[in-house]
C-alpha cells in the first residue's frame, strides 16, 4: 500500500508564518479571515467555515506598505473544519506572469521582513534584491 505524503513533503514553496487579512465572498456573504502562513504558491486561511475542496474564489490580501489590497484567484486544495486550527489550504492561480512576478516579489519582501533576509534567502535558495 502506498504511503500518503504529508503537506510538507509535497509542498513546492517555502512558507513563512505571516498573518495577513483576507477578504472574500462566499455566495452572498462576505468574510474577513487571516492567513496563518504564506508562500509564493499558496496560503493557509484560518476559518471555522472552510470552502469545499476544488472551490475557486477571488480574494483580497491586505499587505503592509501597500496602498491597495492584492487581489488574487485561489483554489481550495484541502480543508479541515473539525481540527484544533480549522481552515483551508489555498493554491494561488495567477492571471499571467506579470501578476505572478509582482506577487512573488511581495511574498519575498514579507518573508524578509518577518524572518530576516539571510533566512529568507536560505529558504528560497536564492539571493534577494529588495530595493
Amino acid at each position: 500500500m502506498a504511503e500518503q505524503k504529508t503537506g510538507a513533503e509535497i509542498r513546492q514553496h517555502a512558507r513563512a508564518p505571516i498573518e495577513l487579512k483576507v477578504d472574500y465572498k462566499k455566495l452572498n456573504s462576505f468574510f474577513a479571515d487571516y492567513t496563518k502562513n504564506i508562500s509564493k504558491g499558496g496560503t493557509f486561511i484560518k476559518t471555522k467555515k472552510p470552502l469545499p475542496i476544488g472551490t475557486r474564489f477571488l480574494f483580497k490580501l491586505t499587505v503592509p506598505q501597500r496602498e491597495a489590497p492584492f487581489e488574487l484567484l485561489g483554489e481550495v486544495v484541502w480543508s479541515k473544519a473539525d481540527a484544533e486550527e480549522p481552515g483551508m489550504g489555498i493554491r494561488f492561480i495567477y492571471n499571467d506572469e506579470r501578476q505572478r512576478g509582482e506577487f512573488e516579489g511581495v511574498v519575498e519582501r514579507l518573508m524578509a521582513d518577518s524572518l530576516g533576509t539571510k533566512l529568507t534567502e536560505k529558504l528560497l535558495n536564492k539571493q534577494l534584491h529588495l530595493g
